[in-house]
């Protein structure tokens, strides 16, 4: 067995795609998944079964993972372990937060953490796992060179502490200068003739992204990203209609928002961090922290009932 096929296992694991482990490995997907046959032919088990939302471990996969879950926890620890264990090495936390939470959420509260902790550093790292619309995977080690992590499920294996921060709406959102050239949609069905802006094809189909997948039948697409900001972008260019965080649409004075949370959706926050990693002082204080800035930006996320235009005669 080539032991370094373990590596493009775990990442298929913890991505659920073979585009998604390619990114993080630096590799293409027929890398991967050459790999990924090669460990499979060794084993003589399938560990994965191919489906529409991507690569589901299979029982054999299943209990692979489970094997290897110490084994990964060790090594993807060592490094930040170590740091911590060097004089005036915990003065740095690593967060890991989707771009929507780090711009919108993170970013402006910079300046009261330092404040209330001026010891501190937070380094915040980009994660498209963080509230990239898929449920969570059954990976060994949720965190990876990271301390803690926002992320929009819960993971469903790990030694970790996670709370619930609350929950983050999407609404179908359009320029006003596309609306008022292209009419303003009502009801699912008005969105016949609408170009629209969807999420990627390796985002898994829940929540806000499921009920985009159901748009798709009616309007016709015209792009696609994971971006939000880059979605936000198409929007405001006046190329079509995207689901959108609240946080975002609602605060774009040119943009409207065609239907709401109670239509599209929300996602939920989740605070994730490792047992050992919380009991240092460092760790728990930025947790708190993050805790705090989240729930007084609950009605920002949550999306202003408000913002809703009205709409016009049929």
């Amino acid at each position: 067995m080539n032991w370094d096929d373990l590596r493009y296992f775990l990442a298929v694991a913890s991505a659920g795609s073979l585009s998604g482990a390619s990114h993080q490995l630096g590799v293409n997907t027929t890398t991967v998944l050459r790999r990924i046959a090669s460990l499979e032919d060794d084993l003589g088990a399938r560990l994965f079964d191919r489906e529409r939302t991507g690569y589901r471990l299979t029982q054999d996969g299943d209990r692979l993972l489970e094997t290897l879950d110490p084994v990964e926890r060790k090594l993807t620890s060592l490094s930040r372990d170590f740091q911590a264990a060097q004089p005036g090495g915990g003065g740095t936390v690593r967060l890991a937060v989707g771009e929507v939470l780090a711009a919108k959420i993170v970013a402006p509260s910079v300046a009261a953490f330092h404040e209330r902790y001026p010891h501190l550093e937070l380094e915040v790292m980009a994660d498209a796992a963080a509230v990239g619309g898929g449920i969570a995977p059954r990976v060994a080690v949720p965190l990876k060179d990271v301390d803690m992590a926002i992320r929009a499920a819960r993971p469903t294996q790990g030694d970790m502490i996670m709370r619930k921060l609350g929950d983050m709406a999407y609404g179908l959102y359009g320029s006003k200068a596309y609306l008022q050239e292209h009419g303003h949609p009502q009801e699912l069905s008005d969105l016949a003739g609408h170009s629209l802006i969807g999420f990627s094809r390796n985002d898994s189909p829940f929540g806000p992204i499921w009920w985009m997948s159901r748009a798709e039948k009616v309007g016709e697409i015209a792009f696609r990203s994971s971006s939000a900001a880059a979605r936000a972008r198409a929007v405001l260019d006046s190329n079509g209609l995207a689901v959108l965080p609240c946080v975002v649409g609602d605060v774009e004075p040119e943009m409207d928002r065609v239907f709401g949370p109670d239509i599209v959706g929300s996602l939920e926050l989740w605070l994730l961090t490792r047992n050992d990693l919380a009991q240092q002082a460092h760790v728990r204080a930025v947790m708190e922290f993050m805790v705090e800035v989240v729930r007084r930006a609950r009605s920002e996320l949550e999306g202003d009932p408000r913002r809703l235009t009205e709409l016009p005669p049929k």
